[in-house]
Protein backbone atom coordinates (compact mmCIF):
# COMPACT_ATOMS: atom_id res chain seq x y z
CA UNK A 1 0.00 0.00 0.00
CA UNK A 2 1.21 3.27 -0.93
CA UNK A 3 2.39 5.57 2.17
CA UNK A 4 -0.73 8.12 2.86
CA UNK A 5 0.29 11.42 2.28
CA UNK A 6 -1.93 12.59 5.50
CA UNK A 7 0.56 13.96 8.31
CA UNK A 8 -1.27 12.36 10.93
CA UNK A 9 -0.56 8.36 10.69
CA UNK A 10 -1.03 7.21 14.09
CA UNK A 11 -2.97 4.40 14.32
CA UNK A 12 -4.76 2.74 17.55
CA UNK A 13 -5.07 -0.85 17.89
CA UNK A 14 -6.76 -2.97 20.26
CA UNK A 15 -6.99 -6.63 21.42
CA UNK A 16 -5.78 -9.37 23.49
CA UNK A 17 -4.77 -12.20 21.27
CA UNK A 18 -1.26 -11.65 20.65
CA UNK A 19 -0.46 -13.45 17.49
CA UNK A 20 -3.50 -11.64 15.90
CA UNK A 21 -2.33 -8.44 17.38
CA UNK A 22 1.25 -9.21 15.68
CA UNK A 23 0.22 -9.81 12.38
CA UNK A 24 -2.17 -6.86 11.90
CA UNK A 25 0.84 -4.72 13.73
CA UNK A 26 3.19 -5.93 11.19
CA UNK A 27 1.38 -5.22 8.16
CA UNK A 28 0.50 -1.54 9.26
CA UNK A 29 3.92 -0.53 10.30
CA UNK A 30 5.06 -1.89 6.60
CA UNK A 31 2.43 0.91 5.57
CA UNK A 32 4.25 3.33 7.60
CA UNK A 33 1.73 3.79 10.14
CA UNK A 34 2.65 4.83 13.47
CA UNK A 35 1.04 2.17 16.31
CA UNK A 36 -0.60 2.16 19.61
CA UNK A 37 -1.73 -1.30 21.28
CA UNK A 38 -4.34 -1.13 23.53
CA UNK A 39 -4.58 -4.72 25.58
CA UNK A 40 -7.48 -3.27 27.83
CA UNK A 41 -10.95 -1.59 27.31
CA UNK A 42 -9.66 1.41 29.96
CA UNK A 43 -6.25 1.71 28.25
CA UNK A 44 -8.09 1.65 24.73
CA UNK A 45 -10.43 4.58 26.08
CA UNK A 46 -7.44 6.52 27.67
CA UNK A 47 -5.44 6.33 24.64
CA UNK A 48 -9.08 7.82 22.58
CA UNK A 49 -9.01 10.49 25.23
CA UNK A 50 -5.70 12.04 24.87
CA UNK A 51 -4.57 11.38 21.17
CA UNK A 52 -6.02 11.88 17.83
CA UNK A 53 -5.79 8.91 15.42
CA UNK A 54 -6.15 8.59 11.78
CA UNK A 55 -8.16 5.21 11.97
CA UNK A 56 -8.72 2.46 15.11
CA UNK A 57 -8.57 -1.23 14.51
CA UNK A 58 -10.77 -3.02 17.56
CA UNK A 59 -10.51 -6.80 18.04
CA UNK A 60 -13.31 -8.15 19.43
CA UNK A 61 -11.12 -10.00 21.39
CA UNK A 62 -11.20 -7.19 23.16
CA UNK A 63 -14.97 -6.01 24.93
CA UNK A 64 -15.57 -3.70 21.93
CA UNK A 65 -19.10 -3.17 22.77
CA UNK A 66 -18.10 -1.48 25.94
CA UNK A 67 -15.69 0.55 24.28
CA UNK A 68 -18.13 2.10 21.85
CA UNK A 69 -20.49 2.52 24.19
CA UNK A 70 -18.55 4.61 26.69
CA UNK A 71 -17.11 6.31 23.73
CA UNK A 72 -19.94 7.79 22.65
CA UNK A 73 -20.36 9.66 26.17
CA UNK A 74 -16.25 10.85 26.75
CA UNK A 75 -15.74 11.55 23.19
CA UNK A 76 -12.81 11.19 21.33
CA UNK A 77 -10.89 10.88 17.98
CA UNK A 78 -10.29 7.51 17.10
CA UNK A 79 -11.00 8.10 12.91
CA UNK A 80 -13.24 5.53 11.21
CA UNK A 81 -13.26 2.45 13.49
CA UNK A 82 -12.65 -1.36 11.82
CA UNK A 83 -13.85 -4.04 13.64
CA UNK A 84 -12.00 -7.32 13.50
CA UNK A 85 -14.09 -10.23 13.90
CA UNK A 86 -14.80 -13.94 13.56
CA UNK A 87 -17.65 -15.82 11.79
CA UNK A 88 -18.73 -16.66 15.62
CA UNK A 89 -18.64 -13.34 16.48
CA UNK A 90 -22.04 -12.61 14.69
CA UNK A 91 -23.72 -11.43 17.96
CA UNK A 92 -21.21 -8.80 19.49
CA UNK A 93 -20.71 -7.38 15.63
CA UNK A 94 -24.12 -6.85 15.30
CA UNK A 95 -24.19 -4.60 18.74
CA UNK A 96 -21.01 -2.75 17.07
CA UNK A 97 -22.65 -2.31 14.10
CA UNK A 98 -25.65 -0.72 16.23
CA UNK A 99 -23.43 1.10 18.40
CA UNK A 100 -21.70 2.97 15.45
CA UNK A 101 -18.99 1.11 14.15
CA UNK A 102 -19.60 1.26 10.18
CA UNK A 103 -15.95 -0.78 8.86
CA UNK A 104 -15.74 -4.12 9.27
CA UNK A 105 -13.09 -6.95 8.46
CA UNK A 106 -13.50 -10.96 8.61
CA UNK A 107 -11.00 -13.16 10.07
CA UNK A 108 -8.48 -14.44 9.17
CA UNK A 109 -8.25 -12.36 6.49
CA UNK A 110 -5.43 -11.38 4.12
CA UNK A 111 -3.24 -8.63 3.27
CA UNK A 112 -5.52 -7.19 0.48
CA UNK A 113 -8.80 -7.71 2.64
CA UNK A 114 -7.17 -5.46 5.08
CA UNK A 115 -6.18 -2.91 2.60
CA UNK A 116 -9.66 -2.71 0.61
CA UNK A 117 -11.29 -1.90 3.92
CA UNK A 118 -8.40 0.79 5.08
CA UNK A 119 -9.14 2.32 1.31
CA UNK A 120 -13.14 2.41 2.25
CA UNK A 121 -12.62 3.43 5.60
CA UNK A 122 -10.31 6.28 4.67
CA UNK A 123 -12.02 7.66 1.68
CA UNK A 124 -14.92 8.32 3.55
CA UNK A 125 -15.44 11.78 4.59
CA UNK A 126 -14.06 12.62 8.43
CA UNK A 127 -16.38 13.67 10.98
CA UNK A 128 -16.87 13.19 14.93
CA UNK A 129 -17.57 9.67 15.50
CA UNK A 130 -20.73 8.66 17.67
CA UNK A 131 -22.43 11.93 17.25
CA UNK A 132 -26.19 12.18 17.65
CA UNK A 133 -27.07 13.08 13.73
CA UNK A 134 -25.04 10.66 12.30
CA UNK A 135 -26.36 10.63 8.52
CA UNK A 136 -25.76 6.79 8.34
CA UNK A 137 -27.36 6.14 11.72
CA UNK A 138 -30.28 8.24 10.86
CA UNK A 139 -30.93 6.78 7.63
CA UNK A 140 -30.80 3.49 9.32
CA UNK A 141 -33.05 4.61 11.75
CA UNK A 142 -35.89 6.28 9.41
CA UNK A 143 -35.26 3.46 6.69
CA UNK A 144 -36.57 1.47 10.43
CA UNK A 145 -39.45 3.75 10.58
CA UNK A 146 -40.52 3.08 7.24
CA UNK A 147 -41.55 0.10 7.99
CA UNK A 148 -44.37 0.50 10.43
CA UNK A 149 -47.33 0.86 8.00
CA UNK A 150 -49.90 -0.84 10.00
CA UNK A 151 -53.19 1.28 10.90
CA UNK A 152 -51.62 1.03 15.21
CA UNK A 153 -48.22 1.95 14.15
CA UNK A 154 -49.33 4.56 11.43
CA UNK A 155 -51.12 6.30 14.87
CA UNK A 156 -48.30 5.96 16.59
CA UNK A 157 -45.73 7.54 13.70
CA UNK A 158 -48.60 10.60 13.99
CA UNK A 159 -47.85 10.78 17.65
CA UNK A 160 -44.32 10.93 17.78
CA UNK A 161 -44.23 13.83 15.22
CA UNK A 162 -46.46 16.00 16.95
CA UNK A 163 -44.58 15.14 20.24
CA UNK A 164 -40.78 15.87 18.40
CA UNK A 165 -42.53 19.74 17.90
CA UNK A 166 -42.89 20.40 21.47
CA UNK A 167 -39.79 20.15 24.20
CA UNK A 168 -41.40 18.63 26.89
CA UNK A 169 -41.00 14.67 28.42
CA UNK A 170 -42.42 11.70 26.46
CA UNK A 171 -43.47 8.54 28.24
CA UNK A 172 -42.70 5.47 26.35
CA UNK A 173 -45.02 2.31 26.97
CA UNK A 174 -44.77 -1.10 25.69
CA UNK A 175 -43.59 -4.77 26.07
CA UNK A 176 -39.79 -5.52 25.38
CA UNK A 177 -38.71 -5.63 22.30
CA UNK A 178 -41.03 -3.68 20.27
CA UNK A 179 -38.59 -0.95 19.48
CA UNK A 180 -39.07 1.53 22.45
CA UNK A 181 -35.53 3.01 21.88
CA UNK A 182 -36.23 4.08 17.82
CA UNK A 183 -38.99 5.85 18.75
CA UNK A 184 -36.89 7.93 21.46
CA UNK A 185 -34.06 8.20 18.71
CA UNK A 186 -36.68 9.20 16.13
CA UNK A 187 -38.19 11.82 18.84
CA UNK A 188 -34.66 13.30 19.42
CA UNK A 189 -33.31 13.56 15.35
CA UNK A 190 -36.88 15.15 14.49
CA UNK A 191 -36.65 17.60 17.19
CA UNK A 192 -35.19 21.29 17.76
CA UNK A 193 -32.43 19.07 19.45
CA UNK A 194 -30.99 16.81 17.13
CA UNK A 195 -27.79 18.77 16.71
CA UNK A 196 -27.11 17.56 20.45
CA UNK A 197 -26.34 14.69 22.08
CA UNK A 198 -28.68 11.48 22.51
CA UNK A 199 -27.53 10.04 25.83
CA UNK A 200 -29.42 6.95 26.87
CA UNK A 201 -29.53 5.20 30.02
CA UNK A 202 -31.13 1.51 30.97
CA UNK A 203 -31.81 2.15 34.85
CA UNK A 204 -32.16 -1.76 34.97
CA UNK A 205 -28.45 -2.59 33.41
CA UNK A 206 -26.70 -0.07 36.16
CA UNK A 207 -26.60 -1.52 40.02
CA UNK A 208 -28.76 0.64 42.17
CA UNK A 209 -25.26 1.76 44.20
CA UNK A 210 -23.83 3.42 40.96
CA UNK A 211 -26.82 4.31 39.43
CA UNK A 212 -26.56 7.99 40.94
CA UNK A 213 -23.58 8.65 39.87
CA UNK A 214 -23.74 7.36 37.19
CA UNK A 215 -27.03 9.79 36.41
CA UNK A 216 -25.16 12.89 38.15
CA UNK A 217 -21.65 11.96 38.60
CA UNK A 218 -19.50 12.65 41.52
CA UNK A 219 -16.91 14.99 43.14
CA UNK A 220 -13.05 13.39 43.41
CA UNK A 221 -13.19 11.58 46.85
CA UNK A 222 -16.97 11.05 47.11
CA UNK A 223 -16.96 7.53 48.10
CA UNK A 224 -13.63 4.95 47.53
CA UNK A 225 -12.63 4.72 44.64
CA UNK A 226 -14.11 8.04 43.42
CA UNK A 227 -10.07 9.22 42.53
CA UNK A 228 -11.39 11.57 40.29
CA UNK A 229 -14.56 13.93 38.97
CA UNK A 230 -17.06 12.46 36.60
CA UNK A 231 -19.59 13.91 34.39
CA UNK A 232 -22.66 12.44 35.17
CA UNK A 233 -25.36 11.39 31.56
CA UNK A 234 -27.18 14.63 32.60
CA UNK A 235 -24.26 16.47 32.14
CA UNK A 236 -23.05 14.82 28.64
CA UNK A 237 -26.68 15.21 28.10
CA UNK A 238 -26.78 19.17 28.16
CA UNK A 239 -28.59 20.99 25.47
CA UNK A 240 -29.76 17.47 23.93
CA UNK A 241 -31.62 14.06 25.31
CA UNK A 242 -31.57 11.84 27.67
CA UNK A 243 -32.90 8.66 27.52
CA UNK A 244 -33.77 6.72 30.43
CA UNK A 245 -35.09 3.21 29.45
CA UNK A 246 -36.80 0.82 31.95
CA UNK A 247 -37.19 3.57 34.25
CA UNK A 248 -39.86 1.47 36.43
CA UNK A 249 -37.07 -0.11 37.99
CA UNK A 250 -35.54 3.55 39.09
CA UNK A 251 -34.99 2.99 42.71
CA UNK A 252 -37.05 5.28 44.69
CA UNK A 253 -34.48 6.66 46.30
CA UNK A 254 -33.71 8.35 42.62
CA UNK A 255 -36.49 9.27 42.00
CA UNK A 256 -36.90 12.34 44.03
CA UNK A 257 -33.57 13.32 42.97
CA UNK A 258 -34.56 12.88 39.14
CA UNK A 259 -38.22 14.75 40.02
CA UNK A 260 -35.86 17.95 41.12
CA UNK A 261 -34.27 17.80 38.12
CA UNK A 262 -37.02 17.94 35.63
CA UNK A 263 -38.32 21.02 37.74
CA UNK A 264 -36.13 23.40 37.41
CA UNK A 265 -32.42 21.85 35.45
CA UNK A 266 -30.15 21.28 38.34
CA UNK A 267 -28.74 18.97 40.75
CA UNK A 268 -25.71 18.16 43.10
CA UNK A 269 -23.06 15.61 41.97
CA UNK A 270 -22.43 12.90 44.27
CA UNK A 271 -20.19 14.09 47.03
CA UNK A 272 -20.60 17.62 45.36
CA UNK A 273 -22.00 21.09 46.78
CA UNK A 274 -22.07 23.25 43.90
CA UNK A 275 -25.60 22.86 41.88
CA UNK A 276 -25.33 21.89 38.31
CA UNK A 277 -27.66 22.88 36.26
CA UNK A 278 -28.67 21.49 32.43
CA UNK A 279 -30.73 21.93 29.36
CA UNK A 280 -31.87 18.36 28.94
CA UNK A 281 -35.24 17.53 27.74
CA UNK A 282 -36.13 13.96 29.05
CA UNK A 283 -37.43 10.50 27.81
CA UNK A 284 -38.22 7.63 29.31
CA UNK A 285 -39.72 4.34 28.27
CA UNK A 286 -40.99 1.53 30.47
CA UNK A 287 -42.42 -2.20 30.01
CA UNK A 288 -44.16 -1.85 33.46
CA UNK A 289 -47.80 -0.81 34.41
CA UNK A 290 -46.49 2.34 36.14
CA UNK A 291 -49.98 3.40 37.22
CA UNK A 292 -49.76 0.18 39.27
CA UNK A 293 -46.50 0.67 40.18
CA UNK A 294 -47.82 3.75 42.01
CA UNK A 295 -50.81 2.33 43.50
CA UNK A 296 -48.50 -0.53 44.77
CA UNK A 297 -46.31 2.83 46.33
CA UNK A 298 -42.98 1.58 44.30
CA UNK A 299 -43.18 4.74 41.86
CA UNK A 300 -43.59 8.56 42.83
CA UNK A 301 -47.20 9.72 41.90
CA UNK A 302 -45.95 13.26 40.86
CA UNK A 303 -42.93 11.75 39.41
CA UNK A 304 -45.01 9.47 36.77
CA UNK A 305 -47.48 12.71 36.25
CA UNK A 306 -44.12 14.88 35.34
CA UNK A 307 -43.04 12.36 32.94
CA UNK A 308 -46.49 11.49 31.27
CA UNK A 309 -47.06 14.87 29.66
CA UNK A 310 -47.21 12.65 26.47
CA UNK A 311 -47.59 9.36 26.38
CA UNK A 312 -46.79 6.89 23.40
CA UNK A 313 -47.92 3.04 23.41
CA UNK A 314 -46.08 1.23 21.20
CA UNK A 315 -48.28 -1.99 20.33
CA UNK A 316 -46.27 -5.48 20.63
CA UNK A 317 -45.60 -7.36 17.25
CA UNK A 318 -48.12 -9.88 17.48
CA UNK A 319 -50.89 -6.98 16.88
CA UNK A 320 -49.60 -5.99 13.93
CA UNK A 321 -48.01 -9.06 11.63
CA UNK A 322 -48.99 -7.29 8.53
CA UNK A 323 -45.04 -5.91 9.43
CA UNK A 324 -43.51 -9.24 9.92
CA UNK A 325 -42.90 -9.76 5.97
CA UNK A 326 -41.38 -6.30 5.69
CA UNK A 327 -39.74 -6.28 9.03
CA UNK A 328 -37.82 -10.02 8.39
CA UNK A 329 -37.16 -9.03 4.76
CA UNK A 330 -35.20 -5.97 6.21
CA UNK A 331 -33.16 -8.25 8.58
CA UNK A 332 -32.29 -10.40 6.11
CA UNK A 333 -30.86 -7.99 3.68
CA UNK A 334 -29.35 -5.94 6.60
CA UNK A 335 -27.49 -8.90 8.14
CA UNK A 336 -26.48 -10.60 5.27
CA UNK A 337 -24.55 -7.94 4.62
CA UNK A 338 -23.24 -7.63 7.89
CA UNK A 339 -21.87 -10.98 8.12
CA UNK A 340 -20.82 -11.19 5.06
CA UNK A 341 -23.13 -14.28 3.98
CA UNK A 342 -24.89 -15.30 0.75
CA UNK A 343 -28.48 -13.99 0.83
CA UNK A 344 -30.68 -16.55 1.79
CA UNK A 345 -34.40 -16.72 0.03
CA UNK A 346 -37.04 -16.99 2.62
CA UNK A 347 -39.23 -19.96 1.65
CA UNK A 348 -42.93 -19.10 2.43
CA UNK A 349 -43.66 -21.92 5.02
CA UNK A 350 -40.91 -20.23 6.90
CA UNK A 351 -42.58 -17.16 6.69
CA UNK A 352 -46.00 -18.85 7.23
CA UNK A 353 -44.61 -20.05 10.73
CA UNK A 354 -43.16 -16.33 11.34
CA UNK A 355 -46.71 -15.15 10.63
CA UNK A 356 -47.91 -17.38 13.35
CA UNK A 357 -46.21 -16.90 15.69
CA UNK A 358 -47.36 -14.77 18.92
CA UNK A 359 -43.41 -13.19 19.53
CA UNK A 360 -43.58 -12.48 22.67
CA UNK A 361 -39.82 -10.90 22.74
CA UNK A 362 -41.92 -8.71 19.84
CA UNK A 363 -38.99 -7.09 16.78
CA UNK A 364 -36.28 -8.22 19.12
CA UNK A 365 -37.22 -11.89 18.85
CA UNK A 366 -37.63 -11.68 15.48
CA UNK A 367 -34.37 -9.72 14.66
CA UNK A 368 -32.37 -12.48 16.42
CA UNK A 369 -34.30 -14.76 14.40
CA UNK A 370 -33.21 -13.85 11.19
CA UNK A 371 -29.40 -13.46 12.28
CA UNK A 372 -29.40 -17.04 13.57
CA UNK A 373 -31.03 -18.26 10.26
CA UNK A 374 -28.33 -16.22 8.12
CA UNK A 375 -25.43 -17.42 10.43
CA UNK A 376 -26.17 -20.82 10.83
CA UNK A 377 -27.43 -20.91 6.85
CA UNK A 378 -30.85 -22.39 8.09
CA UNK A 379 -33.38 -21.00 6.13
CA UNK A 380 -36.67 -22.87 7.09
CA UNK A 381 -35.52 -22.20 10.92
CA UNK A 382 -35.24 -25.64 12.30
CA UNK A 383 -32.94 -24.53 15.13
CA UNK A 384 -35.96 -22.55 16.68
CA UNK A 385 -37.70 -24.29 18.64
CA UNK A 386 -39.77 -21.88 20.04
CA UNK A 387 -41.27 -21.10 16.44
CA UNK A 388 -42.81 -24.50 16.51
CA UNK A 389 -42.59 -27.84 14.24
CA UNK A 390 -40.80 -26.80 10.42
CA UNK A 391 -43.39 -27.92 7.62
CA UNK A 392 -41.94 -31.21 6.03
CA UNK A 393 -43.13 -32.92 2.72
CA UNK A 394 -45.38 -35.84 2.52
CA UNK A 395 -44.55 -39.00 0.34
CA UNK A 396 -45.60 -37.09 -3.06
CA UNK A 397 -43.48 -34.31 -1.91
CA UNK A 398 -46.03 -31.29 -1.08
CA UNK A 399 -45.36 -29.47 1.86
CA UNK A 400 -47.76 -30.16 4.46
CA UNK A 401 -48.55 -27.21 7.46
CA UNK A 402 -47.45 -28.00 11.34
CA UNK A 403 -50.20 -29.06 13.35
CA UNK A 404 -51.90 -25.84 15.29
CA UNK A 405 -50.03 -25.38 18.42
CA UNK A 406 -51.94 -25.98 21.61
CA UNK A 407 -53.47 -22.58 23.44
CA UNK A 408 -51.71 -20.96 25.70
CA UNK A 409 -53.79 -20.88 29.11
CA UNK A 410 -51.76 -17.67 29.84
CA UNK A 411 -52.95 -16.48 26.73
CA UNK A 412 -57.00 -17.57 27.36
CA UNK A 413 -56.48 -15.98 30.68
CA UNK A 414 -55.49 -12.27 29.39
CA UNK A 415 -58.14 -12.02 26.85
CA UNK A 416 -60.95 -13.48 29.19
CA UNK A 417 -59.17 -10.48 31.85
CA UNK A 418 -59.22 -8.04 29.21
CA UNK A 419 -63.05 -8.61 28.33
CA UNK A 420 -63.76 -8.51 31.65
CA UNK A 421 -62.24 -5.43 32.13
CA UNK A 422 -64.03 -3.70 29.09
CA UNK A 423 -67.66 -4.87 30.49
CA UNK A 424 -67.18 -3.33 33.72
CA UNK A 425 -65.74 -0.04 32.38
CA UNK A 426 -68.90 -0.33 29.62
CA UNK A 427 -71.00 -0.93 32.65
CA UNK A 428 -69.76 2.05 35.28
CA UNK A 429 -69.45 4.48 31.99
CA UNK A 430 -73.53 3.33 31.26
CA UNK A 431 -74.17 4.12 35.57
CA UNK A 432 -72.62 7.07 35.40
CA UNK A 433 -74.15 8.60 31.73
CA UNK A 434 -70.96 8.72 30.46
CA UNK A 435 -69.56 10.81 32.96
CA UNK A 436 -66.13 9.58 33.21
CA UNK A 437 -64.63 11.51 36.54
CA UNK A 438 -67.31 9.85 38.48
CA UNK A 439 -66.77 6.64 36.69
CA UNK A 440 -62.79 6.61 37.66
CA UNK A 441 -63.59 7.17 41.03
CA UNK A 442 -65.80 4.15 40.89
CA UNK A 443 -63.31 1.86 39.12
CA UNK A 444 -60.70 3.43 41.24
CA UNK A 445 -58.03 4.50 38.88
CA UNK A 446 -56.82 8.11 37.97
CA UNK A 447 -59.29 9.43 35.06
CA UNK A 448 -55.67 9.88 32.48
CA UNK A 449 -56.15 5.82 33.05
CA UNK A 450 -59.39 5.88 32.32
CA UNK A 451 -59.14 7.65 29.22
CA UNK A 452 -56.34 5.61 27.86
CA UNK A 453 -57.99 2.23 28.75
CA UNK A 454 -61.75 3.19 26.57
CA UNK A 455 -59.76 4.57 23.51
CA UNK A 456 -57.69 1.03 24.13
CA UNK A 457 -61.08 -0.43 24.19
CA UNK A 458 -62.93 1.69 21.38
CA UNK A 459 -65.46 2.53 23.34
CA UNK A 460 -68.19 4.84 22.63
CA UNK A 461 -71.46 6.13 23.82
CA UNK A 462 -73.14 4.40 20.73
CA UNK A 463 -70.99 1.21 20.81
CA UNK A 464 -71.69 -1.62 23.23
CA UNK A 465 -69.13 -4.79 23.53
CA UNK A 466 -71.11 -7.76 21.91
CA UNK A 467 -72.10 -10.12 24.94
CA UNK A 468 -69.97 -13.22 25.46
CA UNK A 469 -71.94 -16.26 23.95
Amino acid sequence: MAVDPMKNRLVLVAGTEPDGLAHLCALLRDWGYHLIVATSVDACLAELSQKQFLFTVLDLTLDGSEVLRRLKTQGGAPGPIIVAAEDTDGERAAEAAALGAEDFIHKPFTTEDLENVLKSALARPRRPWGRAGDDDGRARLYEELALWRSPKMCEVREILEQAARVDVTVLISGETGTGKDLVARAIHDASIRQGGPFVKVNCAAVPRELLESELFGHERGAFTGAHQLKIGKFEAADRGTIFLDEIGDLHPALQGKLLHVLQDGQFSRVGGRSTVKVDVRVLAATNQNLEQAVAAGRFREDLYYRLNVIQVMVPPLRERPEEIPLLAEYFMQRYSKLFRRESIPMPPETLQRLIRHRFPGNVRELENMIKRMIVLGDPLLRRSPLLGPAASPDDNGAIRAPKSSTVSLKDIGRRAAQTAEREAILNTLEQTQWNRVRAAKLLDISYRALLYKIKDAGLTRERRLPQRP
